[in-house]
């Protein structure tokens, strides 16, 4: 149960956002707090600043990982507690909100995920110092943010029918595509009307991160230090993906690196991108699922025919299918079933949990070719008749499903940064000093 913060706010890492607190002068004149910059008509306090350091200098020092400087970890959580405001800000002005249903059915899952019941989730949150009520504030804010991005990014993304023939292709010609890779990542930002003086500046310093790090420095404190991108506090970690889930304009650089070697820096519209490949995992998935071919002849109750009645009626249509009536034809004139009458009652290859959990376990009982008793589901009475069982390879179709979410995810990260850099240029900041 120790480990129990670890795993709540391990995924949210760095997304845990850092709370809007109310800090004013006392009445007699003793500063509570102090605006460490202003964004848009809002703030961010030193307070936040300062817990939120603490929050990270905790969490990387757990990761064995390298800590920088106090003063350039506090640029990096200033800088994203920014890019945080306007987030909430933009949300706040477009009129997104989450629910207390939904922020209370996100912390159910919060609980279930660690074996606790809901009600308990408060005090196993105080046994470990953490307040219940701005732990709901963090998460609500975590999931206003998300159902942004999800509108103003992830909807927009395109994946067409080509993309995805293309993606498939590749990965027959390239079964590497295929494993899983442990990635580390930074960014050195370039604003799109660069000059080039910053251009040259941004270069020369990817170039001289790219060479300490292929020296073998510490890539994590290097991205903590010194990356522009979401992922910096974390040591600059994509986790494992798929080579298919990484960045587009990142996979042939990462899939020409070896585990441990670092890549040369890229050049890309957000700026410029080194990579670090730390591991790689084969992956070799097949989808065989257990299917079944069933058709049936469904018959509803009313207000003139009560359940007796109906069975009644279905065993009559059955008796007439055993002494040699067609099963379609009888189905296409009684059934009530609309979206398998006009095939005859035919429902097609299905796997059983596709069904109602009492039709599944009907059918379930049947051999092949025999016609069940009259049995009742939630949609009503049936008769059912086993056509067959097979195991299916259902492998292409989930192969193309994936490759939709591959293509997806390999968009958002690119998609996600753009959209970052342009809400940071639209805003007005104001970082105060001393």
């Amino acid at each position: 149960m120790r480990r129990l913060l670890v795993v709540i706010l391990g995924a949210m890492a760095f997304q845990g956002l850092a709370l809007a607190q109310t800090r004013d002068l006392s009445t007699q004149g003793t500063l509570l707090d102090r605006i460490a910059a202003v964004v848009n008509d809002g703030v961010v306090l030193e307070s936040e600043v300062n817990d939120q350091m603490h929050e990270v200098t905790v969490r990387l020092q757990a990761q064995n990982m390298a800590l920088p400087a106090d003063s350039v970890l506090r640029k990096q959580v200033l800088d994203r507690l920014i890019l945080q405001r306007i987030e909430l800000q933009q949300a706040n002005h477009d009129g997104i909100t989450i629910s207390d249903d939904q922020l209370n059915s996100a912390l159910q899952d919060v609980a279930t995920r660690n074996k606790i019941a809901f009600a308990d989730l408060p005090t196993v949150l105080a046994q470990q110092g953490i307040d219940y009520a701005n732990y709901r504030d963090q998460m609500r804010q975590q999931l206003t943010i998300g159902l942004l991005r999800q509108r103003d990014v992830l909807q927009r993304i395109v994946v067409t029918p080509r993309e995805v023939d293309q993606f498939i292709a590749k990965q027959t010609k390239q079964p590497a595509s295929n494993a899983e890779y442990n990635v580390s990542h930074i960014l050195i930002a370039v604003p799109p009307n660069a000059t080039p003086e910053q251009i040259t500046q941004a270069q020369q310093r990817a170039d001289d991160i790219y060479h300490r790090a292929s020296k073998g420095e510490d890539f994590g404190k290097l991205a903590v230090a010194y990356s522009n991108s979401e992922d910096a506090l974390e040591g600059g970690s994509l986790g494992w993906r798929q080579g298919s889930e990484l960045p587009t304009f990142l996979t042939s650089l990462i899939m020409g690196l070896k585990a441990g070697q670092v890549g040369a820096p890229l050049r890309t519209p957000t700026g410029i991108h080194i990579v670090k490949l730390n591991q790689v995992r084969s992956q070799e998935k097949k989808a065989i699922v257990a299917q079944i071919h069933v058709r049936h002849i469904l018959l509803k109750t009313n207000a003139l025919q009560d359940d007796a009645t109906v069975r009644q009626r279905l065993e009559q249509i059955r008796q007439r299918i055993l002494k040699g009536e067609s099963f379609a034809v009888a189905a296409s004139a009684a059934s009530q079933d609309p979206g398998s009458a006009s095939d005859g009652g035919d429902l097609g290859w299905q796997s059983p949990d596709v069904f109602d959990p009492q039709f599944s376990a009907a059918v379930g009982k049947l051999k092949v070719g025999e016609i069940s008793e009259p049995f009742q589901s939630h949609f009503g009475w049936h008769i059912a008749q086993l056509l067959g069982r097979r195991d299916h390879d259902e492998t292409q179709e989930v192969r193309r499903l994936n490759a939709m979410e591959q293509i997806r995810a390999s968009k958002a990260d690119e998609d996600t940064e753009l959209w970052l850099q342009h809400l940071r240029d639209d805003a007005y900041v104001k970082v105060m000093t001393g």
